[in-house]
């Protein structure tokens, strides 16, 4: 076997094929340990995850899968803590995937923003999976669309997905998640100029965390005038206030997105978890094509640059060369 063949094995399967359909049955059940176990497989792609998503199959497309993004100090954390406590206070199971920054030494997820969220403490209602964004930009890596599967599966009633907070260039939520929650708050200098090229483009429902805070009802103001420019949008996208700590106006969230929720509904499940599968199909591409591209090394690209520099080939007509060979 070569190297070459070896690396492009799939991580050896911690769970046997004949325990699969156990194991899904182990979820349903709400044992934390199976659900953790089939989490990690899938996270891994593991030899046993295209096994495991096809006995999850049956169970899937029942859970509400709601993102939250925001420029870094928005409160993302702390709110979505805020979210968990009113729904499990109305007696609704609640799944958390937890986008951290990854660790430059391990490449596993950081665990800060887990560490915020204590609502999800000895409650078996609420199952808490920290994520490594692993360099993704978006915000999200790809293995959050399969987790989203595991605890959809696992029967959780909401889905909370929280990104990075790296900024505006984390608009991958918007494929992978049924309700786009955007977050600002006061005091956080040009985030708001920032977000209108990017954050606000996705939102469904906008929130200003902090609101306690001296400015910001400037700052909601501020947004509003941003919504003004996107078109049909304004009177379209609810701009709310909360404070994450005081659990104010976390009641009219949680309302907004089950009303948002209910009109999601009506297209089906199966078109929701298409989006998604749309989104791994396009990064698993782009993987693809940076892999050929460092593989290629200089010489490959050179000849294609000097076309496209000389006026000979146009940068797209490049691209396609460059996926054909």
């Amino acid at each position: 076997m070569t190297k070459t063949t070896a690396a492009a094995l799939p991580p050896v399967a911690r769970i046997p094929a004949a325990e699969i359909a156990g194991y899904v049955e182990r979820m349903r059940a709400g044992e934390r340990r199976a659900i953790s176990t089939v989490i990690t497989e899938l996270e891994r792609l593991s030899g046993a995850a295209p096994g495991l998503l096809q006995a999850l199959q049956p169970h899937l497309g029942h859970a509400l899968v709601v993102g939250f993004t925001g420029p870094p100090g928005a409160g993302k954390s702390t709110l979505v803590n805020a979210v968990i406590t009113h729904l499990r206070q109305h007696g609704r199971t609640v799944g958390v995937i937890a986008v951290d920054p990854s660790s430059p030494i391990s490449g596993g997820a950081i665990l800060g923003d887990r560490i915020r969220m204590t609502a999800a403490l000895d409650d078996d209602g609420v199952f808490v999976r920290s994520l490594a964004s692993r360099g993704y930009l978006g915000g999200l890596s790809p293995a959050a669309v399969r987790i989203i599967d595991a605890l959809d599966g696992a029967g959780f009633d909401i889905v909370l997905l929280e990104t990075v907070g790296t900024g505006q260039n984390e608009i991958d939520v918007a494929e992978v998640a049924d309700i786009r929650v955007v977050i600002a708050a006061p005091g956080l200098g040009d985030d708001i100029q920032a977000m209108k090229s990017g954050l606000l483009e996705i939102a469904d429902i906008i929130v200003v965390n902090k609101a306690d805070r001296p400015g910001a009802e400037q700052t909601m103001q501020q947004l509003i005038g941003a919504l003004s420019i996107r078109a049909m949008a304004a009177d379209k996208v609810p701009v709310l206030k909360t404070s994450a700590l005081s659990g104010d106006g976390v009641p009219e969230l949680v309302s907004a997105f089950d009303e948002i929720g209910s009109r999601v509904a009506i297209d089906g499940a199966m078109k929701r978890r298409r989006r998604r599968a749309r989104y791994l199909i396009a990064r698993a591409a782009a993987d693809i094509v940076a892999a050929r591209i460092k593989s290629g090394g200089k010489e490959g690209l050179e000849p294609l640059a000097d076309a496209v520099l000389s006026g000979t080939m146009t940068p797209d007509q490049a691209a396609r060369r460059l996926l054909e060979s």
